[in-house]
C-alpha cells in the first residue's frame, strides 16, 4: 500500500464505540474468560500441561481474555497483549487450545474493525501476523530434531508425514489469520460506506430544505411584484377618476357620480385583492403561494362563455347561466373560477360518456360566488371525498362527500386535475365538493368568499 493510500485511508476515523457497545464488549470478555477458564481446567485434567502453577494459569486466562473488553477503545494494544499472552500460553504449556485461539481471532478482527489510525492498524497485524508465522516455522523445524516430539510421524523422505504435518499448520494458520484480516477490514469499509450514506442523505435533505426555502422565496417575491402592480394599478385609475371628478362636478354631476362610483369599485377590488395575497404570504404552505401568484393571468368569469363554446364545439352540449347581480371578483377567484369551469368540463367530455350533457352555473350571493358544474353522465364511479381545506362544507353548513368520477365532470380518482382544484379554491380560502348527484351524473361546486372593504 502506498503513502498516498494510507493517508487516504487515514481520512475517515471511526467514531468511538457507544456506551451500550462496550457493556457488550464486557460481557463477551467475561464470557470468554469463564469458557477459557473451563477449557484450561478441562486440558489439565485431561493430563495435558499438568504441571502448570494455578495462580500461572489463572493469570494466563485473564490476560488473554479480559482485554477484550477494551478491543473497541484500544485494538492495537489489545491485540499485542493477546498475541504475546497466546504464545506465552503455548511456551509455558499452560493455555489450552480452543478458547485461546478464539480470543486471539477476535483481537486481531477488532484491530482491522475499530482501528482509527489505518496505518498503524496495517503495521500492528503484520507485525503480528509474521511474528506467529516466524515462531511457528521455527517451532516446526526445532520439532523436527526431537524424536520425542510427535514419534509416530516419520522424518524420513522428501516429503515425509511430519513435512506435510507442518505445511498443514502453515497452511491452517493462513485461514486463521487471513480470516481475521480479511473480516476486520471488512467491517471497517461497512462503517465507513454507511457513515458516507448517512452524510449523503443528510447532506440532501439539506439540500432540499434549501431548495423548499429559496423556492418559497421566489415565489413570494413574485408575489410581491404582483401585488405592486395591482395596487399601481388601482391607485393609478383611482387617481384619474378622482381628477375627472372634481373637474366635472359641477357641470355633470351625473357622470361625477358615475367616475365616484368607479372609484370605490377600484378601492374596493384593490382591497379584495391585497387581503388575499397579504393571506398568501402569511402561509408557508408554496402550493398555495404558487396557485395565487397566477393573479395576473387574463383569464376570468369573462371567459366562462369562450369555456361554453369550446364545449358544444366539441359535441358536449353546455348550459350556461349566471344567477344574482354580477359583481366584480378579485382577478384570484377569477382566475380559480376559470380553471375549474375547464377541468370540469375537459372531465366531462372525457368521463361522462356519449350523449351528456353539462351545466355550468355561477351563482352571486351577498359575501361569496359559487361556481357549479353538472353533468348527467353515465360512466362508472368511485367514491371518495372531497372537500377543500378552505371551509367546512360545500355551503359552509360540514363535511361533505361525494363519489369520483369515472363519469362527469371529476376524475375517476383524486388525479392531478381534481387536486389543482382543491388547491385552487384553497388558496383563496373557499370549499371544493366533488361527488356523484344522486339522480346521476356528477357535480363540482366550488364556493369563494368575497371579503367586503368594511371588513379587512
Amino acid at each position: 500500500m502506498s503513502t498516498s493510500d494510507s493517508a487516504a485511508l487515514d481520512v475517515w476515523r471511526r467514531p468511538r464505540p457507544s456506551r451500550p457497545e462496550f457493556r457488550t464488549d464486557l460481557w463477551v470478555a467475561l464470557v470468554l474468560t469463564g469458557a477459557t477458564a473451563l477449557s484450561v481446567s478441562l486440558t489439565r485434567s485431561a493430563g495435558v500441561y499438568a504441571d502448570s502453577h494455578v495462580l500461572q494459569v489463572s493469570l494466563w486466562v485473564a490476560l488473554i481474555a479480559l482485554p477484550l473488553a477494551l478491543r473497541r477503545r484500544w485494538p492495537e494494544i489489545v491485540a499485542i497483549t493477546a498475541s504475546l499472552v497466546f504464545a506465552g500460553g503455548v511456551m509455558l504449556e499452560t493455555g489450552d487450545a480452543l478458547f485461546s485461539n478464539i480470543c486471539l481471532y477476535v483481537a486481531i478482527y477488532s484491530v482491522g474493525a475499530w482501528s482509527r489510525h489505518r496505518t498503524g492498524a496495517l503495521w500492528v497485524r503484520v507485525g503480528i501476523v509474521a511474528g506467529m508465522f516466524v515462531w511457528l516455522i521455527s517451532q516446526l523445524f526445532v520439532q523436527a530434531n526431537q524424536m520425542t516430539m510427535m514419534p509416530d510421524l516419520s522424518r524420513e523422505g522428501f516429503f515425509s508425514p511430519y513435512a506435510a504435518f507442518g505445511v498443514l499448520q502453515v497452511f491452517i494458520n493462513m485461514i486463521y489469520f487471513g480470516a481475521a484480516w480479511y473480516f476486520g477490514d471488512s467491517a471497517w469499509h461497512s462503517a465507513r460506506t454507511g457513515a458516507e450514506l448517512a452524510g449523503a442523505n443528510a447532506e440532501l435533505v439539506a439540500e432540499r430544505e434549501r431548495s423548499s426555502g429559496q423556492a418559497l422565496i421566489l415565489e413570494r417575491v413574485r408575489i410581491a411584484r404582483e401585488l405592486h402592480d395591482v395596487v399601481a394599478h388601482h391607485v393609478s385609475v383611482m387617481g384619474v377618476q378622482a381628477g375627472a371628478a372634481r373637474r366635472i362636478l359641477t357641470l355633470d354631476p351625473t357622470q361625477a357620480a358615475e367616475a365616484l362610483a368607479s372609484i370605490e369599485q377600484s378601492a374596493r377590488s384593490a382591497v379584495d385583492e391585497l387581503h388575499t395575497m397579504l393571506r398568501t404570504l402569511r402561509t408557508n404552505d408554496p402550493s398555495i403561494t404558487e396557485i395565487t401568484s397566477r393573479s395576473g393571468s387574463t383569464r376570468g368569469l369573462d371567459q366562462l362563455g369562450e369555456l361554453a363554446e369550446q364545449s358544444r364545439t366539441v359535441g358536449v352540449p353546455v348550459r350556461l347561466s349566471i344567477v344574482g347581480e354580477a359583481r366584480a371578483v378579485p382577478a384570484t377567484i377569477g382566475l380559480s373560477i376559470y380553471r375549474i369551469a375547464q377541468e370540469a368540463l375537459t372531465n366531462t367530455r372525457k368521463h361522462a360518456g356519449p350523449g351528456a350533457s353539462s351545466e355550468v352555473r355561477l351563482r352571486y350571493e351577498a359575501d361569496a360566488v359559487e361556481l357549479e358544474i353538472t353533468d348527467d353522465g353515465i360512466g362508472p364511479r368511485r367514491q371518495f371525498a372531497a372537500v377543500a381545506p378552505g371551509g367546512s362544507g360545500a355551503n359552509g353548513t360540514g363535511p361533505v362527500g361525494g363519489a369520483g368520477a369515472g363519469s362527469g365532470a371529476g376524475a375517476s380518482a383524486i388525479g392531478l386535475g381534481q387536486r389543482g382544484m382543491l388547491e385552487r379554491v384553497a388558496a383563496v380560502g373557499g370549499v371544493l365538493h366533488l361527488g356523484a348527484r344522486p339522480r346521476g351524473g356528477y357535480l363540482v361546486r366550488a364556493r369563494f368568499p368575497l371579503v367586503r372593504v368594511e371588513n379587512v
